[in-house]
């Protein structure tokens, strides 16, 4: 009967620890742009597209050197 007591006091204090937790970070903000994440994955970024314009030399370069490969193993 001592680890129900035991038991009940740990998940009281975890249940506290938590509710704590989400309070600081709710003042501090951390939840209020809960839309712009989900629609951000919409939109093209402007450092994907430099990427791309520097890798294609390179990739073209890659594809080749596959290409020889499994020319080469059939």
């Amino acid at each position: 009967m001592d680890i129900l007591y035991l038991m009940i006091l740990c998940s009281v204090s975890l249940a506290a620890v938590f509710l704590v937790v989400f309070i600081v970070y709710a003042r501090k903000g951390q939840f209020e742009d809960d839309e712009s994440p989900a629609v951000r994955i919409l939109f093209d970024s402007e450092e994907i597209k430099e990427k791309e314009g520097d890798g294609n030399e390179e990739g073209d370069k890659e594809k080749g050197e596959n290409n020889k490969i499994e020319e080469k193993s059939e």
